[in-house]
């Protein structure tokens, strides 16, 4: 680390910084008094808000202009306006002249005013009208020609003009010189011009926070030529000659004590008159980077310059300049003589005028709802010094810069020197935005240490001005004064961070840059006696008071009923102080011989006219005037300093009489009392013994006394608030202890918690409680507490003492101990002992049980085991578990590999092994599984065997199961290869059937196929469905088959090969009930009087055009360009559609070997069922066509009959019965008739309509005999009973049962129809004619 240069600059200890949580923060005062032990002792701190506060910024920036360190020149023509400045004085007008500029009354502001006008302006003024000085400085020195000059320091004074030094850079040098360059007071003046920017680093003129300056104090050579012919300009006289000085510009003469200000000793180096000063002050002067200070800034224009300061000045972006550099630069400047450096600050700009950075009720600035919580906010600094806490809240006048806050606005380099506040009051600064602002302080208690090295380093400055360093004039390193031991700290204060300055703490700074910060002062209670000290320290000094001291202190006195009862009584021993003095003062003057006095109300007079002559205090309780000068008034302590008048015609003015004052402070002690019988009562119940001690209760309420009424924070309400604090945990723990709730305890978890007490340590917390002085009412509770402890560790012992204790009773004293928040020590001994005696406990359980003791138990219980505490019995029940663990693992091993074996083992081997395994006492999966094995074996032989028994034929599926459950058995089966065999050959059987019935890429399956079919709708059904009238079958309808799941389903749990065939034959009624349906809808599409262009025909759903093929099945219709086309149009064999066509219809042929093979099989299965029923049908029909052929002597037929396509298999869906025949003539109703023989009774049907008469029907009806050939123009008559159970509908149902509803057509045929033959219901034939599909298409009938 490298080490500092000697010159360079070392930052001293940083000071205390804070950061208050949000209930801190809420109360500033509260927070102040509670970090003040600790700030105090470095003088400034840091408090950082917390990061949500932000308020708003509420100046008015438009508004907000200012004038840095020039004060405004209206104030200078006013005051010639009104006459000068001998005639305001005169006449006492200051007040007036105050208020016509616009500040604030008060009763101060005048005597300020007056004051920063004759020490600033008035010799200004007389320097540039070059008057003659000899009256002014007789009149201004009237009491005391060596009086000192004062310059106050007020609102007035930090507005005040600076001077700029004048001296030149050779005479500041040898003044530095002379006083050791170690201080630099504020000074400005010309700068050579130099072109470097780095080299015009010059003469440094540092505008303080104050902006307050000094004029030059310089010193004289002794000049050692003859003075006799030289003269004073003012008086004319050449006599004092070692008073006389020599002008080094104009070589005029002038008595020290002639000037104004007044000279006490002859200045070293060059010196210059009055006159020279105002030419050498009225020059144009250039200062770095920017005009002098004579211009109104406003905001963005000053911003602007002092960021074009910074950045010119160290070649760098203003926001990449360090901290560090610009300190050190800092305090170069000011130990430099070689350099001048001009910067301006706007310090000191009243808020009140431009309004303050915080939002203020009533204000210009709009709050936002959000950020109303900031106006009544304690950190706001318009509402800090007028709180409760505050005593500035008891002074009437608003005072700028302590009431009301200031506003400042720096730049770079601009400084606010060595000071203290007015009063030796506290000050709170808040950095609105901007750059850091550097701060150093100094503690109260270094104040005349810090005061005594400045006298020390630049003692012709402090006999000039005694109060040098109350005008914020004067800045001096740190590391000077912590070289002579006084204390420094330092702090960089960043925006939005408030720096707190406690009572009579020097501080000085300066700023980083361009920022913007407000600041006011506030006074709390610890404050009175130092305030005193103050008044008493400016007496001394000639220094004007801000606000009167006595004045405030009789105006608390006076509200003593509503008094703050800290307040009051800090008051009443400041009042006694006060009172003391002034009696023994009143007491002087009387033995003086004043004789004289009258009673006047200084409250109500400026301040200004009741200012001491002499020292320049406000008197409040009392001055002295004389006859000979009224206006002019002295304090008791100067009363010999009034005038050279007999004493005896001296007035006493009072303000109020000494018996006034007593009831004053009688009242205000009374006030004050209260606390006394506060402290009394507490003072009796903490010395209480025995059954006189106070509840706890009380204890609290004497706290909530002392917060009510806000008594003073002291060592009784300490200690009573230390008390009930500890009585209050005493409490807690001891109903803790006695619910037993702790929540660092856990029911048997191991150790000792970390606060919990032992049982020594309970005995001594129970003499703890009743020793507390209050009275707690769980001591009895807990001393019962502590018996049950004792008695809970006798319990324990016996246990203990036990061999193989029960876990119950151990668990039990546990249980009791879980109500004892105590640190046990036979806890942990018991806890052992009950995991032992558990474990114990499950290892028999287990035992007795084997069921449950499987190989993973074990080896739990063994792991567990080897944790538990060492004891026999655990040993022993360890081995028994090992040895049968064991055992175990090793017959576990051994199944394993039974069971995985392949090929399998014999029953007979697996039936030994399971015999060895049966008396091991615990639970073996594989064991089990080969148990499992073994039993499940034996019933499959069983159920195989019982499978074929009595030459039963097995159903296909009960066959796989049992396939199926036999490959899944891990035993050697011989009759599985058996039926595996049997199985393999149906799944060939099925393939073989498939090719030869199904149609390449067939969506159908086998069964599907051969099944008649139950699931046939189309859109024609759905709209022609209501139509068909059910018949009545005259049979039991078996179970539901709506779909070929169902069928397939009643097939396998059919028993036999006649259910099967009768369920086959169900699902093939319920296909023709559907399937003419399906023919009646398409068959009324091609009616002629249908709008053909409506239709939906075909696969593709269009109307009927072109050539159309009809399907023989369906009776649809399709266009010949959208299906295949029959391969030989002359061909007789029907047309099927492609939904009708659904199979490949081999020959009989090819499917009766199929039947043969399966029969040889001997399995049943769905498919098989469904063929043979088809087979069957095939043949019925066959023979059926064969009767009906010799019936009506066919020879063409019966030859044709073997070769013609109805003679094979192929009807499709097994709906070959309903397939249209066309051959030989052969009349469709003839062949009916002969099928319908023998087998249907029907009812003779009747006339619907009374219409048609006997006679007409039966003309109609009688006919010959028809021949084969006229088979088709049968017409059934009347009176002949064959004809009429003949329906002469193309699709005739041959309805059966006892009656058969009938209809006769009312056209020109009178035939007689089935009703559910056409579509006709009973209700429709009785309301309705009905004409046939015949006569509609011959005579061109229209149906109604």
């Amino acid at each position: 680390m490298t080490q500092p240069r000697p010159d360079e600059f070392i930052p001293p200890p940083e000071c205390p910084v804070f950061e208050p949580s949000w209930e801190e923060f809420a109360d500033p005062f509260a927070f102040i008094n509670k970090i003040r032990p600790i700030a105090e002792k470095t003088g400034i701190c840091k408090v950082r808000p917390p990061p949500d506060w932000q308020p708003p910024f509420a100046c008015d920036v438009d508004r907000l202009h200012f004038t840095p360190r020039i004060q405004r020149l209206n104030e200078l023509e006013l005051v010639a306006e009104e006459g000068g400045f001998d005639a305001i004085c005169r006449e006492r007008r200051w007040t007036k002249i105050a208020m016509k500029m616009g500040f604030a009354p008060g009763r101060a502001v005048g005597s300020h005013l007056r004051a920063h006008y004759e020490r600033i302006l008035y010799p200004y003024n007389l320097f540039q009208a070059g008057a003659n000085l000899l009256c002014v400085q007789k009149h201004m020195l009237t009491n005391d020609v060596k009086d000192r000059e004062y310059k106050p320091h007020d609102l007035a004074q930090r507005q005040s003009v600076q001077l700029a030094e004048v001296s030149t850079p050779a005479r500041r040098a040898k003044r530095m010189g002379a006083e050791g360059g170690c201080i630099k007071t504020e000074a400005g003046g010309a700068s050579e011009n130099r072109p470097n920017l780095r080299r015009r680093m010059g003469s440094f003129v540092v505008k303080p926070e104050s902006v307050k300056e000094v004029a030059a104090h310089v010193s004289l050579k002794a000049p050692h030529h003859q003075v006799d012919q030289y003269v004073c300009l003012v008086c004319g006289s050449g006599t004092d000659e070692d008073r006389l000085l020599l002008c080094d510009g104009c070589d005029d003469s002038y008595h020290t004590f002639c000037l104004i200000p007044p000279l006490h000793d002859v200045p070293k180096g060059d010196w210059r008159c009055p006159k020279c000063l105002a030419l050498e002050c009225n020059k144009p002067q250039e200062a770095f980077g920017f005009e002098q200070a004579c211009r109104d800034y406003n905001l963005r224009a000053f911003g602007d310059m002092a960021d074009s300061f910074k950045s010119d000045y160290f070649n760098l972006p203003v926001h990449m300049v360090p901290t560090e550099l610009v300190e050190k630069e800092f305090w170069r400047l000011v130990s430099t003589i070689e350099e001048d450096v001009t910067v301006e600050y706007g310090a000191d700009i009243a808020s009140k005028e431009f309004g303050s950075g915080f939002p203020v009720r009533n204000g210009k600035f709009k709050v936002a709802p959000e950020d109303e919580v900031y106006l009544d906010s304690g950190w706001n600094l318009n509402n800090m010094p007028v709180m409760d806490p505050s005593v500035l809240t008891h002074v009437t006048a608003d005072i700028c810069g302590m009431k009301l806050p200031w506003l400042y606005v720096g730049m770079c380099f601009s400084s606010f020197c060595w000071h203290i506040e007015d009063h030796w009051s506290y000050s709170i600064n808040y950095l609105h935005w901007g750059e850091p602002k550097t701060w150093y302080g100094a503690p109260g208690y270094a104040a005349e240490q810090l005061e005594e090295v400045m006298k020390k380093l630049a003692p012709e400055l402090f006999e000039a001005q005694p109060d040098l360093l109350h005008q914020l004039v004067t800045i001096m390193n740190p590391n000077i004064l912590m070289a002579h031991g006084v204390p420094i700290y330092r702090t960089n204060q960043c925006a939005g961070e408030f720096v707190i300055t406690f009572p009579r703490a020097y501080h000085s700074g300066f700023n980083q840059g361009f920022n913007f910060a407000e600041a006011v002062n506030f006074c709390t209670v610890d404050w009175m006696p130092l305030g005193r000290q103050c008044v008493d320290h400016y007496r001394m000094l000639h220094r004007y008071c801000v606000f009167s001291h006595d004045e405030l202190i009789c105006k608390m006195a006076s509200k003593a009923e509503t008094l703050d009862v800290v307040l009051a009584s800090a008051v009443q021993k400041d009042m006694a102080v006060m009172i003391r003095e002034e009696r023994e003062l009143r007491e002087r003057v009387q033995k003086m011989g004043v004789v004289h006095c009258q009673q006047t109300e200084y409250d109500l007079l400026p301040d200004d006219e009741c200012q001491c002559a002499r020292c320049r205090t406000t008197c409040y309780l009392s001055a002295l005037t004389c006859p000979c000068n009224p206006e002019v008034l002295v304090c008791l302590h100067h009363a010999q300093d009034l005038c050279s008048c007999p004493v005896e015609g001296y007035t006493l003015h009072y303000r109020f009489t000494l018996d006034e004052l007593y009831p004053m402070m009688k009242a205000i002690a009374l006030r004050a009392e209260s606390y006394n019988f506060w402290a009394s009562h507490v003072t009796d119940i903490l010395e209480a013994k025995l059954d006189k001690k106070k509840s706890l209760v009380e204890f609290h309420a004497l706290i909530e006394e002392s917060e009510t009424r806000a008594f003073p924070e002291n060592d009784l309400l300490r200690h009573l608030r230390m008390v009930t604090q500890d009585a209050e945990k005493c409490s807690c723990v001891a109903q803790q202890l006695l619910n037993g709730k702790r929540q660092t305890r856990s029911r048997l978890g191991g150790g000792k918690s970390q606060n919990q007490l032992t049982v020594e340590e309970l005995k001594s917390f129970v003499r703890q409680l009743y020793n507390l002085p209050c009275s707690i009412h769980q001591a009895p509770l807990l001393k019962e507490l502590l018996n049950h402890v004792e008695d809970f560790q006798q319990e324990s012992e016996k246990v203990l003492a036990e061999e193989t204790p029960s876990a119950v009773e151990i668990q039990c004293l546990l249980d009791v101990s879980s109500d004892f928040d105590v640190a046990l020590p036979e806890l942990p001994v018991l806890r052992e002992r009950l995991e032992q005696a558990r474990w114990l406990e499950a290892v028999q359980a287990a035992s007795s049980w084997p069921a449950s003791l499987s190989l993973d138990t074990m080896r739990r219980l063994i792991d567990q085991g080897v944790g538990l505490a060492p004891l026999s019995s655990v040993e022993r029940a360890m081995a028994r578990l090992q040895e049968l663990l064991t055992v175990s693992e090793h017959w576990e091993d051994q199944v394993h590999n039974l069971i995985r074996a392949r090929p399998h083992h014999c029953l007979e081997m697996l039936e030994a092994a399971v015999q060895e395994v049966e008396n091991i006492p615990a639970y073996l999966p594989n064991c089990l599984q080969l148990k499992d094995a073994v039993s499940r074996a034996k019933e499959w032989l069983q159920d195989a065997e019982n499978l074929q028994l009595g030459g039963r034929i097995p159903v296909l599926d009960a066959l796989l199961d049992l396939v199926s459950q036999g490959r899944s058995i891990p035993v050697q089966l011989d009759p599985l290869p058996r039926l595996e065999s049997l199985v393999s050959e149906v799944q060939a059987w099925k393939e073989c059937a498939a090719k030869t019935f199904l149609t390449k890429n067939s969506p159908f399956t086998l069964l599907e196929v051969l099944c008649p079919r139950c699931e046939v709708s189309t859109g024609a059904q759905k709209s022609k469905g209501k139509r068909i009238k059910d018949f009545h079958c005259g049979k039991k309808k078996a179970a539901k088959l709506e779909s070929l799941s169902d069928v397939e389903r009643a097939l396998s749990e059919s028993k036999d090969s006649a259910s099967a065939m009768a369920t086959l034959g169900e699902v093939r009624l319920k296909e023709m009930e559907v399937l003419f349906s399906i023919r009646m809808a398409n068959e009324s599409k091609l009616l002629p009087a249908v709008n053909c262009s409506s239709l939906h025909v075909c696969v593709c759903q269009e109307a009927p055009k072109g050539s159309m093929l009809i399907c023989e099945l369906c009776r649809d219709a399709f266009h010949s360009n959208c299906v295949p086309s029959p391969s030989d149009p002359r061909s007789i064999q029907p047309w099927l559609c492609p939904h009708c066509r659904r199979s490949e219809r081999p020959p009989l042929d090819r499917v009766l070997p199929l039947l043969a093979s399966l029969q040889r099989l001997r399995v049943r299965l769905p498919e098989g069922d469904a063929l043979r029923y088809l087979i069957e049908r095939t043949v019925s029909w066959q023979h059926r066509m064969q009767q009906v052929s010799a019936s009506w002597k066919l020879p063409a037929l019966r030859d044709r009959l073997g070769s013609t396509p109805f003679a094979k298999v192929g009807i499709p869906g097994g709906l070959s019965s309903h397939k249209k025949e066309v051959g030989c003539g052969l009349d469709k109703k003839a062949k009916r008739r002969l099928e319908r023989e023998g087998r249907c009774r029907t009812k003779k049907p009747q006339k619907k309509k009374p219409k048609l008469s006997k006679e007409k029907s039966r003309e109609g009806k009688t006919a010959p005999t028809p021949s084969p050939s006229q088979l088709s123009d049968l017409s059934p008559s009347d009176d002949s009973e064959d004809d009429m159970v003949l329906c002469p509908a193309e699709c005739c149902q041959q309805p059966e049962g006892d009656e058969v509803d009938w209809v006769q057509c009312d056209g020109s045929c009178n035939q007689w129809f089935h009703q559910v033959c056409v579509g006709v219901s009973p209700e429709l034939a009785e309301k309705e004619d009905y004409i046939c599909v015949s006569c509609t298409m011959k005579d061109g009938f229209v149906r109604k």
